[in-house]
C-alpha cells in the first residue's frame, strides 16, 4: 500500500467516525482527495468519496437500528424523496457551478448553528411537532431537500438531516441520527448509480477507504449510543462549525478571485 493510499484509508477511518455519529464525514474525506489526489476531476473526487462512505453510513445505520426503534414509515418517505432528488442534484452538479449555492449553504449553516446552540433542550428528548400520520410526509420533504443537496453538493447532508429531523419534526438527537444513517444510505446508492455509470468512481483508491470508513463507522456508531442525545448535540455543533469553516473558506476564495 502506497503512502497516499494509507493517508486517505486513515482519513476514511476518521471520516466514518464522525460521520456515524451526525453526520458530516465528508467534511474529513472530501478535502482528503482533493489535497492527495489533485488530479482528479471534481465529480471524479465526489464519486469517489460517495463510494467510499456508503457502507460505512450503511455499518452505523445497523448499529442504531438494534437499538434505538426507528419509525420506518418515516424513513421510507424520507428515503424516497431523497433518492430521486439526490439523482438529480448529482446530475445538476456535473453540469453547473455551485457559486451560488455556497454563500447560501453559509448562511443556513450559520443560522443552524446559532439555533442549535441557543436551544439547549433541542433534540435532548422526543416530542413530535404533528400528528403520527403526517410525519412521514414531512419527512418526505426533509428527504427531498436534503437528498439534492446530498447530490450536488455532497459534505454535511447527514448533518442537515438530522437537524431537520430534530427541528422540523421534534425527533431526539439519537433518534434523528439513526433516521438520517438509514435516509443517507439510500440517497447515496442512488446518486451512486450517476457516478458508478460514468465512470467517476476511482475504485483503486476507494475500495480501501471503504473499509476504513465501515470500521470508523462501527467505533462512532457504538459510542454515540452509548452517550446518548448529549452527546450527539456536542459533536453536531462541533460538525456544523466545520462546515460553517469549509463554505466560509470557500466563499472567501470565490470572491477573492
Amino acid at each position: 500500500m502506497s503512502q497516499v493510499t494509507l493517508i486517505s484509508c486513515i482519513a476514511a477511518f476518521f471520516a466514518g467516525f464522525i460521520d456515524s455519529i451526525v453526520g458530516g464525514g465528508g467534511l474529513v474525506q472530501v478535502p482528503a482527495l482533493f489535497i492527495l489526489f489533485p488530479h482528479y476531476s471534481v465529480p471524479q473526487v465526489i464519486g469517489t468519496n460517495r463510494f467510499a462512505s456508503f457502507m460505512g453510513t450503511a455499518v452505523a445505520g445497523y448499529q442504531y437500528a438494534r437499538k434505538v426503534q426507528i419509525p420506518w414509515r418515516t424513513v421510507i418517505f424520507a428515503g424516497i424523496g431523497a433518492a430521486v432528488l439526490s439523482y438529480l442534484g448529482a446530475l445538476i452538479s456535473s453540469r453547473m457551478s455551485a457559486q451560488i449555492l455556497k454563500p447560501t449553504i453559509l448562511v443556513l449553516m450559520t443560522l443552524i448553528a446559532l439555533y442549535t446552540y441557543r436551544k439547549k433542550e433541542l433534540g435532548q428528548h422526543e416530542k413530535l411537532r404533528f400528528a403520527l400520520a403526517s410525519v412521514p410526509f414531512y419527512g418526505l420533504l426533509i428527504g427531498m431537500a436534503t437528498g439534492f443537496y446530498n447530490g450536488f453538493v455532497g459534505p454535511g447532508t447527514g448533518s442537515l438531516l438530522v437537524f431537520g429531523f430534530v427541528s422540523i419534526i421534534g425527533y431526539s438527537f439519537l433518534s434523528a441520527s439513526a433516521i438520517a444513517k438509514v435516509v443517507n444510505v439510500i440517497a447515496d446508492v442512488s446518486s451512486l448509480i450517476f457516478f458508478v455509470t460514468k465512470g467517476f468512481v476511482m475504485f483503486q483508491i476507494a475500495l480501501p477507504m471503504m473499509l476504513c470508513n465501515m470500521l470508523g463507522s462501527y467505533a462512532g456508531s457504538k459510542i454515540a449510543i452509548l452517550r446518548g442525545n448529549s452527546f450527539v448535540r456536542i459533536i453536531f455543533l462541533i460538525v456544523v462549525f466545520g462546515l460553517i469553516l469549509r463554505f466560509g473558506y470557500d466563499v472567501w476564495q470565490m470572491f477573492r478571485n
